[in-house]
């Protein structure tokens, strides 16, 4: 029986200090992740930025940014056949940068999955085909900055789990096994969400046969969902952040075994993120990205522990963190009132925000804020403060 190995690696962005370097030097941002990346049968990567720069970039509640068509190359490079388009930039130089973008995909011989012209062609799935092996591939995001598709309007794939589930037990049986891709969660923090944790356990309930979370730029654990395993953040890939924090600049790539019994085997491949690019850790920094894996997963082991770490999340955060973030958006309105109003539009109507405060704000109102074991509060306060060693 034939194995397919195939690699997930989660945000690509040819921005910032990575973007000469990635369109003049295609291979030299993944230095010896190049090994591993070849050796694949099929490579997948979450691509974070529209490679089109267009008249402008849309107002919306984070950065926007984007690549140039120029650093498709560097794509190629990493020998991705699959480019996942669900997330919160592929609309950042607005409808005409993405379907430049897909183009542009399209005309290299890489898919494009997880967004579209309408809501129909964005919960489009993609079948693949390796050494015989039949994988389907779903991808959805939070639709962030109302750029969820519609039936009748382009965007990505919105949030929308049951959808979702449903699609997952309708192809059940088909194919040899499900992959699905969720652009999700809070960003930067060590545990994901509970909303979240709530839609991957629907989905492995349905019979997704992995799920491969990213969004959150740091990387987070996994659990077992009975025969699925999932992954709920793979942190940063080529994707640069200024800011010199420790978990910000640590991410892995999945590799799966997959036959046509389904899921082999699955594990990280870790990699630190440089000025210079992207490098494998080594024995010693192995060893440690295995102890933070067994902490990050521990209490996600079952619900209770779930709810536990994403309350250390919210009372790292506290009254104080709310309303920190309250002045933020009245101040950014008064200087920018369209800046100001995207982000308290986001706020509102996207997932991963609006959890946040309506778990925040139960908390606060019932006097539980402060309750969730002091541990993973202290860990949540790590992962939020800890820099790189210089």
């Amino acid at each position: 029986m034939t194995t397919s190995k195939i690699i997930f690696a989660s945000d690509f962005a040819p921005i910032r200090n990575f973007a000469d370097m990635m369109r003049d030097e295609p291979e030299r941002i993944y230095g010896d992740l190049l090994e591993p990346l070849r050796k694949a049968d099929y490579s997948i990567v979450n691509l974070e930025a529209p490679l089109y720069t267009g008249d402008r970039h849309i107002t919306k509640s984070g950065a926007a940014f984007s690549g140039y068509p120029e650093h498709i190359g560097s794509l190629l490079a990493g020998g991705f056949k699959t480019a996942i388009c669900a997330n919160n930039h592929t609309f950042d130089s607005d409808v005409e940068g993405f379907f430049k973008t897909r183009q542009l995909l399209e005309k290299n011989g890489i898919a494009c999955v997880g967004a579209g012209a309408n809501l129909a062609q964005a919960r489009l799935p993609q079948e693949i085909t390796v050494n015989g092996v039949k994988i389907l591939l779903l991808a959805i995001s939070e639709g962030e900055d109302m750029r969820g598709a519609t039936e009748n309007t382009p965007g990505v794939r919105p949030w929308e789990p049951e959808v979702l589930a449903e699609q997952i037990r309708q192809a059940k049986g088909k194919y040899h096994a499900i992959i699905v891709s969720a652009h999700c969660g809070l960003e930067n923090q060590p545990f994901p969400s509970f909303y979240v944790y709530e839609a991957f356990r629907l989905w492995a309930e349905a019979g997704a046969d992995i799920i491969v979370g990213h969004h959150p730029h740091v990387p987070q654990g996994m659990v077992q969902f009975g025969k699925c395993p999932a992954y709920f953040s793979l942190g940063n890939f080529a994707f640069y952040q200024p800011a010199q924090l420790f978990y910000r600049k640590l991410g892995y790539m999945l590799e799966m075994q997959i036959d046509e019994t389904g899921i082999v085997s699955h594990r990280p491949i870790p990699y630190k993120i440089r000025e210079d690019g992207l490098h494998l850790l080594d024995a010693r920094e192995t060893a440690d990205f295995n102890a933070l894996m067994g902490k990050l997963s521990a209490p996600l082991q079952s619900e209770t522990g779930a709810r536990q770490a994403w309350n250390a999340v919210l009372a790292y955060n506290g009254v104080q963190g709310f309303c920190d973030e309250l002045e933020k958006i009245r101040q950014t309105m008064l200087d920018n009132a369209p800046k100001g109003a995207a982000m308290l539009r986001n706020r509102v109507c996207c997932m991963q925000h609006r959890m946040q405060w309506i778990d925040g704000m139960n908390r606060i109102a019932d006097g539980t804020i402060d309750d969730a074991p002091a541990e993973l509060v202290e860990l949540v306060r790590d992962f939020l403060k800890r820099e790189v060693e210089k």
